[in-house]
């Protein structure tokens, strides 16, 4: 028999699945960042007030309350960027089953998912840039709005090809500093300002060229593809992930693999 202070319900099921959900999810945004210890410390706090509340400690559980409510504001001040991603996910639907999303019941523009991307154009452009050490950043949007990142840039609106790629990140470019955006084969802006990664598990070999194509795919659900400048390798940045050492033959694969999916 359950104690005094305990009563069980159905919708007490539901509100802890739903609660774990969403601890889950804030996990994910802090998960390999400094940001990892404050969370795990307070998250702690706050289950040993809720045992305490439990018990009726009063003394305790007043102090540990207290604490908890100054702490909402400091979490507030720690977490901004997290917060941000946290809502950037919400509103990008990404953070909702697919049946919001353009896999579900609404079907939300398939113009804007999987759209014609010409590939072989990327590719070669990427295979020429690594050949001649050109650094480069290409973000190929999906579902996520990315109107923020290319208003910061210069518009374009061009359809895709291997040569506008390869003049917008020629070295003596006024373009070629910062990203360009693409979205239903057309390149929407170039020298866009995108977020940078603070993931601590970050290669140190790697500079802040790949750490842009990090943080945005940690933002948003963008493709980022990133040519290194120094040696000349492409790495591409997917879903907080950065693989890193393809040969143009590789990039082409996934991207294929991406888009056909």
């Amino acid at each position: 028999m359950w104690p005094e202070f305990i009563s069980f319900r159905w919708l007490d099921v539901i509100d802890i699945l739903l609660v774990s959900v969403l601890l889950y999810q804030l996990y994910k945004l802090v998960k390999g960042t400094v940001a990892i210890s404050i969370f795990t410390g307070m998250l702690s706090i706050y289950l040993l007030w809720l045992i305490v509340k439990a018990l009726q400690m009063q003394l305790l559980g007043t102090i540990l309350g207290q604490f908890i409510g100054v702490g909402v504001i400091a979490l507030i001040i720690v977490f901004q960027q997290e917060l941000r991603k946290f809502l950037l996910l919400v509103g990008n639907t990404g953070f909702f089953p697919k049946i919001f999303t353009s896999d579900g019941l609404f079907k939300l523009s398939d113009v804007r998912k999987k759209n014609d991307l010409d590939i072989v154009a990327i590719v070669k452009a990427c295979k020429m840039m690594s050949q001649s050490k050109t650094g480069a950043i290409i973000v190929l949007s999906r579902q996520s709005n990315l109107s923020f990142y290319y208003n910061t840039g210069e518009s374009i609106h061009a359809t895709v090809s291997q040569r506008l790629i390869e003049s917008i990140f020629y070295k003596n470019s006024p373009l070629h500093d910062g990203a360009i955006i693409v979205e239903n084969n057309e390149i929407i802006a170039a020298r866009c300002v995108l977020p940078i990664s603070e993931n601590s598990n970050f290669p140190a070999n790697l500079g802040m060229r790949h750490r842009a194509a990090l943080g945005i795919t940690e933002s948003t659900d963008a493709i980022a593809i990133a040519v290194s400048e120094q040696t000349g390798e492409i790495a591409l940045a997917i879903e907080n992930d950065l693989k890193l050492h393809l040969t143009p033959e590789m990039l082409r694969e996934q991207l294929e693999k991406i888009w056909k999916s």
